[in-house]
């Protein structure tokens, strides 16, 4: 089990992109190269400066044409100016401007001790409609000498406008491909990041200058997957020690195993003991929109790798472009995951090979990688890594406690005992609900029972005790779980009872915590004896009200699918005998036709059907046989809905197939002089969160 010691500065350095390949456009601007911002810059600036100059110089004030005739009949105007016959220019006295106080404002504009030049009044007025108003004018006051005031007429062109028409439009174009490529060259990601880079390994690399923490120490459990690991890192470090003896180092280290074990985590364990360049990314990473993307980033990739060997290539996930290559496959997006895996291939062990690039490569499914990828010259050792046993849930304990302030007394191995079937990421989730649980109560430090709560808030959910249940309902709950209780303790090979529960729990209405055994494999009687405890639930509410609810939905799925597995995987049924239908390669995962006749698959639902009903008329039997222990037993749990196995003692007396009763016996056992809240607190110490049977609370 690959275990992680917390550090609060973890991957805090780790570089993102290789200093060599700092090449692209993108690099050059933060090194302080020339940055195409600027040009956006200068250009609005030109824009706001020209409008700004354009409104200093134009200091005349917005008039008409009465307005006009006043200044006239006061001999304040000079000159008049028709632009373009349609704007009027109105030229005032400098006399007039200089002395009069309606013109003070024209006198506040003007700089050092002269006067705004003019024009000094403008208003907009058809020139053919303006010469006859001033005609009339004239005509009106015959006193003024129209000579006095010159009218002269001029075309006038703004070559800005006219150069902004043409421009803007052409710059705002321009402005926006620009914008759109630099998203595009951003979504594509590469060196650079720029879009004709898309095609560049997106790997981040770590090499002796990155400071990473995980360590073959922070590695608990695998001691096997260890010990084959680091023979490739020493191998690196010493080449010599095994060519020697004329050994080569394997080309590939394929790690396999259930979500959660630590694949990931022997990773960079090895990425912070191998100092030697280590580059890691996701089986993801090389699928695009683009077409050729995944293989021109495969390329890139080893070619990186080659340049800096010897090197290791971690890549994460590999069955994201790995799996099998089908016959009759779709054209479309699985042709370009195909071309990935056949550059992926020649990369590996092609015409041009490389024996200092070493790949290691993680998968929760190796049985649907292509048989091309896993041989020999490739992937040259596949790693199995296992869920953790009782010895290395102690050490992976042990890890992730250390930064968990708990009693000095906390009994470790009972917690390794009480998880069974638990990875190291379950783990680590139960220390880090236990921590939270302490801090909601106030505690200064975590006790076992933080931690036997953790376990049940993992496995079972939260308790809901405000749910509104009926005391019909409640009744029902009570012999169902009884009936578990009671069916399992009278089985040689079911798991031994550890708490029974009707408080409401996630999605069940009640629930029962077993300890299972651990054991590599297992008999027909011991799935049999499983079956049965699994539908006592039900023979219990059919022993006691002739009826059944749908309560026992769980319940039937779990023995529906043991007993499918008896007659069609582990050929345990008389009647089909040693055959077994299952693909372990899993090539005929989405095959259209089933592996038997149809004559065949209606044996297959007898034989099923029949191994069904034998356990369950087999638990009808024992608890007709128990029946006055039954409701004794369902009462005292309708009383304090929640029993511990000291009350099964006290009711059947001790489990004579128990085990590792006297072993528990220490752990369990109460004084007589302490209080009922006590007894209660130290009986929570026998739960177990490996085997939950619930009863769903809806069908």
């Amino acid at each position: 089990m690959a275990q992680k010691k917390k550090h609060p500065t973890e991957f805090g350095q780790f570089r993102k992109r290789n200093q060599n390949q700092n090449s692209g456009n993108g690099d050059s601007e933060r090194n302080g190269g020339f940055n195409f911002y600027w040009i956006y810059i200068v250009l609005i600036a030109v824009i706001f400066g020209i409008q700004l100059l354009g409104m200093m110089n134009s200091a005349a004030k917005k008039s008409s044409f009465n307005e006009l005739t006043t200044y006239l009949l006061s001999d304040d105007v000079e000159r008049i100016r028709v632009v373009n016959s349609k704007e009027i220019q109105v030229f005032l006295r400098q006399e007039s401007i200089k002395t009069k106080e309606e013109f003070k404002d024209l006198r506040s504009r003007s700089t050092g001790s002269g006067v705004v030049p003019g024009p000094h009044l403008v208003f907009q007025m058809p020139g053919d409609a303006f010469r006859d108003e001033l005609r009339n004018f004239y005509e009106d006051n015959p006193n003024l000498d129209r000579r006095k005031v010159p009218i002269t007429y001029e075309e006038q062109r703004d070559y800005w406008s006219d150069i902004l028409a043409w421009v803007l439009p052409f710059l705002f174009i321009f402005l926006i491909w620009m914008f759109i490529m630099r998203r595009m060259s951003s979504m594509g990601g590469g060196p650079g990041g720029q879009i004709f880079n898309i095609g560049k390994s997106r790997a981040q690399l770590f090499d002796k200058n990155t400071n990473v923490k995980v360590t073959f120490k922070d590695v608990a459990g695998m001691e096997g997957a260890k010990e084959e690991i680091q023979e490739i890192v020493n191998f690196l470090k010493n080449p010599e020690k095994y060519t020697n003896l004329g050994g080569k180092i394997p080309k590939g280290a394929l790690l396999a195993g259930p979500p959660g074990t630590g694949k990931t985590l022997l990773a960079k364990a090895v990425a912070g003991e191998a100092k030697v360049p280590f580059f890691s990314l996701s089986g993801s990473d090389f699928v695009e929109m683009f077409v050729g993307v995944g293989a021109s980033r495969v390329r890139d990739l080893f070619k990186q790798a080659k340049e800096k060997a010897p090197s290791i290539i971690f890549i994460d996930e590999i069955d994201a472009i790995g799996r099998a290559r089908g016959k009759a496959s779709f054209s479309g997006g699985n042709d370009e995951r195909e071309n990935t895996l056949n550059q992926l291939l020649t990369e590996m062990d092609g015409f041009q090979t490389n024996e200092t690039v070493i790949v290691l490569a993680a998968t929760n499914r190796p049985e649907i990688l292509d048989r091309a990828l896993t041989r020999a010259g490739r992937f040259d050792r596949t790693i199995y890594i296992d869920l953790p046993d009782l010895n290395e849930r102690k050490e992976i304990f042990k890890i992730h406690l250390r930064r968990i302030k708990h009693t000095p007394d906390l009994d470790i191995d009972f917690l390794a005992k009480q998880t069974p079937g638990f990875s190291g990421a379950d783990i680590a989730n139960v220390c880090n609900e236990a921590a939270l649980i302490a801090a909601r109560k106030d505690k200064k430090v975590v006790e076992l029972q933080d931690f036997l709560d953790a376990v049940d808030r993992i496995v079972a959910g939260l308790e809901k005790k405000s749910k509104i249940i009926t005391p019909e309902e409640k009744k029902v709950i009570a012999y169902h779980e009884a009936g578990h209780a009671t069916v399992s303790w009278m089985l040689e090979h079911a798991a031994p009872l550890v708490k029974v529960t009707i408080v409401p729990r996630g999605r069940s209405l009640g629930a029962a915590w077993y300890l299972p055994e651990e054991r590599q494999i297992t008999t027909a009687e011991q799935i049999q004896d499983e079956m049965c405890a699994a539908l006592g639930g039900r023979a219990a509410e059919k022993v006691i009200f002739n009826k059944v609810s749908t309560g026992a939905l769980s319940d039937l799925e779990k023995v529906t699918r043991q007993a499918q597995a008896m007659v069609t995987i582990f050929g345990l049924n008389e009647r089909i005998g040693n055959i077994t239908y299952y693909d372990s390669s899993g090539q005929n995962e989405f095959g259209f036709n089933k592996p038997y006749s149809e004559k065949t698959a209606e044996i297959i639902d007898e034989e099923v059907k029949k191994i069904v009903d034998l356990q369950y008329e087999r638990a009808i039997e024992i608890l007709t046989t128990h029946k006055e222990k039954l409701i004794q037993l369902a009462e005292l749990l309708l009383e304090k809905e929640v029993i511990f196995k000291q009350d099964l003692e006290q009711i059947f007396g001790k489990r004579k197939w128990d085990k590792e009763a006297d072993s528990q016996s220490n752990t369990t056992e109460l004084s007589k002089n302490e209080s009922e809240a006590e007894k209660e607190q130290k009986d929570e110490a026998e739960l177990s969160g490996a085997t939950v049977s619930a009863q769903d609370s809806k069908d």
